[in-house]
């Protein structure tokens, strides 16, 4: 969540609380929550509740993307810049889609190159390497939101494995 729609933390999670989700934890004042879902409720029908949820208490229309546990461990082994020269991975960020791109929107963006910085696309995230770091570069949510006609949400990757971190001692 941007500086535009700021919730305090402390009130996501006592929504979350509320919407039946045991034990939310947020993860600085970014919209991150770890919370563990009661019975056998739809990961798919999760994103709407919340969205729902926010906009009839806070009046903010905000996406929402879900990650499980699985799903972020599957992200941090996904490392496709590990490789580069003098490598830092502080200069590596993580756009996390609402869907799976489609290949006529992955289409849009293939061949875009803005060097030194990089991008690759894998399942419904965008791995980004910025070797320059991220003022100035072209390669961020807004872009691949624009082209791919689709919504998302970036973390750093130190982010990334703090939430992982997070979530892995829940389980």
């Amino acid at each position: 969540m941007s500086g535009h729609n700021t919730i305090k933390m402390t009130d996501l999670a006592e929504l979350y609380n509320n919407l039946g989700f045991r034990d939310p934890e947020t993860y600085i004042q970014s919209g991150n929550v770890i919370f563990n879902i009661p019975g056998n409720q739809s990961l798919q029908l999760l994103p709407a509740l919340i969205e729902e949820a926010i906009l009839k208490k806070f009046n903010y229309k905000i996406p929402v993307m879900i990650r499980t546990l699985n799903e972020l461990k599957e992200t941090l082994s996904v490392n496709l810049f590990k490789d580069e020269e003098n490598f830092n991975e502080d200069k590596l960020s993580v756009i996390f889609l609402n869907e799976f791109p489609q290949q006529a929107q992955i289409e849009k963006v293939k061949s875009i190159d803005y060097p030194p910085d990089k991008f690759k696309i894998v399942g419904r995230e965008v791995f980004i390497y910025c070797p320059n770091g991220f003022g100035k570069t072209k390669l961020y949510t807004s872009f691949f939101e624009k082209k791919m006609t689709l919504t998302g949400t970036a973390r750093n990757w130190n982010t990334v494995n703090k939430i992982f971190e997070l979530a892995l001692k829940r389980s």
